[in-house]
C-alpha cells in the first residue's frame, strides 16, 4: 500500500492565513518534514498539532527523500512544509516532489498564501502574464544582468530579495533600469506591511535614508 506526500503551504506571516485543510492535513499525516524543525514545531505547538517532526532542507534533501520513498513503500504518509509559503518554491522540496511522482505516489498540494502573487496584486502593475525569477542573483555583475533582462521583457517580473541586499540592488537599478516602474513589498501580511512604489533613484533615496527591514519583493514593471 502507498503512502502519500503533502505539499502543505503555511502562512508568510500572519498566522490569521492558516487554512482549515492545512491544519486538517498536519493533524492526519504520520510525519512532517520541516525546512527548520524549531521554526515548525512553534507553529504547530501555536495549534496544538503533535506529530513527529523530521527536518527537510538543502543540506539534506538527497539523503531524505531516498528515506521517504521507502516509508510511502510501507503506506506512511508525509506532509512536507517550509518555513514560509509553499515548499519548492524557493525553498527545499522540489526534489522531493519530483522523486516522489517518478515514484508514481500520489502527491497532493494545499494551497495557502504566496509572496509573490501577493507582491503582484499589490504592486499595481499588469498581472497576466508575469515572470517569477526567484531570489536576485548575489553577485552584483549577475544581478545587473538579471535586471536588465526583467527592463526586457514585456511581462511583469517578481524577485526575492533580502533587506542586506536591497540599497545594493537598487543601486544597480539605478545604473541599469534608471526608467523602470519598481514596487517593493516588504513584511507581507505582517503588522508593517509595506508596498512602495516609484523609480529605482526613489526608491534607493528612501532606503538609504530608512533601515531595510524584513524580507522584500521585487516587482519590475514591463517597459511600455
Amino acid at each position: 500500500m502507498s503512502g502519500k506526500l503533502y505539499v502543505v503551504a503555511t502562512p508568510i506571516g500572519n498566522l490569521e492565513d492558516m487554512p482549515p485543510r492545512a491544519l486538517r492535513v498536519l493533524r492526519e499525516a504520520d510525519l512532517i518534514a520541516a525546512e527548520d524543525t524549531r521554526h515548525t514545531g512553534l507553529l504547530l505547538s501555536r495549534f496544538e498539532i503533535r506529530k513527529p517532526l523530521i527536518s527537510y532542507h538543502q543540506f539534506s534533501e538527497a539523503k531524505r527523500t531516498a528515506e521517504f520513498l521507502e516509508k510511502f513503500a510501507q503506506g506512511q504518509s508525509i506532509a512536507l512544509v517550509s518555513d514560509a509559503g509553499l515548499p519548492g518554491v524557493s525553498d527545499p522540496g522540489e526534489r522531493l516532489i519530483h522523486a516522489t511522482i517518478d515514484a508514481g505516489v500520489p502527491v497532493e498540494i494545499v494551497p495557502g498564501p504566496s509572496a509573490p502573487l501577493l507582491a503582484l496584486a499589490g504592486s499595481g502593475f499588469p498581472m497576466v502574464p508575469f515572470y517569477f525569477g526567484g531570489f536576485l542573483p548575489v553577485k552584483g555583475g549577475q544581478r545587473r544582468k538579471e535586471l536588465q533582462a526583467a527592463a526586457a521583457r514585456t511581462c511583469t517580473s517578481i524577485y526575492f530579495e533580502s533587506p542586506y541586499r536591497i540599497v545594493r540592488m537598487l543601486e544597480d537599478a539605478v545604473a541599469e533600469i534608471p526608467q523602470c516602474r519598481l514596487c517593493l513589498a516588504r513584511e507581507l501580511t505582517k503588522k508593517f506591511e509595506e508596498y512602495r512604489r516609484g523609480t529605482p533613484a526613489e526608491l534607493l533615496a528612501h532606503f538609504q535614508a530608512h533601515e531595510p527591514r524584513g524580507e522584500f519583493c521585487v516587482v519590475v514593471a514591463a517597459t511600455d
